[in-house]
């Protein structure tokens, strides 16, 4: 393990040389520690690279990575680190050596639900920058790498490069306005490639690839409902796919090409299908095309005779899992507005239903019993989710709130001021999180 480690450093800081081993450093680790301070993360960064720059240098001796990283696991685990805090640091210190590294090393705060970085005007980009041209950039690859931490680390650095290429030219440029709007132009499929990509993986690694998948085939049936499963299943898949290959790649151009040859495949699908995909395929920029799909709002409720449940029979058979999520399906289709936090729900539990009844002596008996007590519990519930994400993304939003106001005075008549403001707080900010098509997953989850 250890030569391994020092292997793999020294060979990245010999191939990038130091400063594009810093630059690589400091977004790696702002991904990894996302809710980590600028100072924090400085001070790691330094470490890392003043012992990449010691310790892998021609005739360094053999022990001086394992010493220097020792003496940094042992800075981690003291009660004034200076290192971004993790609630997993103290189990990790309770380990002693290489184990304890490993550990350490394997820590990550959870995402940004939301982005929070916010890119100045061109006039303060160069003011800061000209003020501190390196302080400017180690800011701006932390803020950029810890808003979109999930994006995969390629796509980051190509799009933090450019980023800080486009400010120092147009900064001195004589047109700066000019420079700056050819520039973000010509960024423009990168940044889009970031924004997604970031979506994608956060996704990916709050899902997994079959939740993944099922998530991705109910947002298509919401925006096609009348596609059928067997056009929109593949899709999913092969969504769920290009996930799992690209998230975690290091391969310079993955995500890029995986995901533009998936966006042409959804185009050959549902172009001749629905009108809206169709004005979303006709642009010449397929990562334009992708992001047009993903921000499209569901279709309204088709009318759709009613959908057969899968038998008892099939839901405990070889095929279960995908009887399951064919009735998910048929479910999403006729409600368009229910929000991907109760659907993924709906996925757990399905899921759980199946593990608890089908390897039971009387698998059908548990599974009506257990399926009518969901249905008592859950169809309201989904009615009143549907309708809220129905209405918040049709109104405006005072008037939602209104409408809404309206509603709960009326559902409970018993509840005095201070509850009904309450209550319509929850439901305001779960819809305004959780009601539109890419809803962070992990925070909607804890939502619902």
């Amino acid at each position: 393990g250890k030569a391994y480690v020092r292997e793999k450093v020294c060979q990245e800081y010999r191939m990038l040389g130091k400063e594009n081993f810093r630059t690589l450093t400091i977004i790696a680790n702002s991904r990894k520690y996302s809710n980590g301070t600028f100072e924090e993360i400085g001070h790691l960064v330094q470490e890392i690279v003043s012992l990449a720059e010691t310790c892998c240098a021609d005739g360094a001796d053999p022990s001086c990575y394992d010493a220097r990283s020792t003496a940094l696991s042992v800075k981690s685990c003291s009660a004034d680190s200076p290192f971004p805090a993790h609630p997993g640091t103290a189990e990790c210190c309770a380990h002693e050596g290489l184990e304890r590294k490993l550990c350490l090393a394997a820590l990550r705060h959870p995402p940004q639900p939301l982005p929070r970085y916010l890119q100045p005007s061109d006039k303060e980009l160069c003011q800061a920058f000209r003020q501190d041209p390196r302080g400017f950039a180690d800011r701006f690859l932390y803020e950029y790498a810890s808003s979109y931490s999930q994006a995969p680390l390629p796509v980051l650095l190509g799009s933090t490069r450019t980023f800080l290429s486009m400010v120092s030219t147009c900064c001195i440029s004589s047109a700066p306005t000019a420079c700056f709007l050819k520039e973000k132009l010509e960024r423009n499929t990168l940044s889009l490639l970031t924004l997604t990509s970031n979506r994608i993986c956060s996704r990916f690694s709050a899902y997994g690839k079959d939740k993944v998948s099922f998530s991705y085939l109910a947002s298509l049936a919401q925006k096609v409902p009348t596609a059928s499963f067997e056009d929109l299943l593949p899709l999913a898949e092969d969504a769920a796919e290009v996930s799992s290959q690209c998230c975690d790649s290091v391969a310079e151009d993955c995500m890029q090409e995986k995901l533009l040859e998936h966006t042409a495949k959804v185009c050959t699908v549902l172009s001749a299908r629905d009108g809206r995909f169709a004005d979303c395929c006709k642009g010449k920029n397929l990562m334009e095309n992708h992001f047009c799909i993903l921000a499209m709002p569901p279709a309204l409720a088709p009318k759709l005779p009613e959908a057969s449940e899968p038998t008892n029979k099939e839901l405990c058979g070889k095929e279960g899992a995908l009887h399951a999520t064919r009735s998910l399906f048929e479910l999403a289709r006729r409600h368009p507005s229910l929000p991907d936090a109760v659907l993924a729900k709906l996925y757990d539990s399905s899921g759980k239903l199946r593990g608890e009844c089908c390897s039971t002596k009387d698998p059908s008996d548990c599974l009506d019993s257990k399926r009518k007590r969901m249905e008592t519990e859950l169809l309201p519930f989904l009615e009143k989710a549907s309708q809220l994400c129905g209405q918040y993304n049709k109104l405006p939003f005072l008037e939602f709130k209104k409408r809404l106001r309206e509603s709960l005075t009326q559902a409970e008549p018993e509840a005095s001021p201070a509850q009904l403001e309450q209550l319509l707080e929850q439901r305001v900010s779960f819809a305004s999180t959780c009601c539109f098509p890419d809803a962070p997953p992990l925070l909607c989850a804890s939502k619902v």
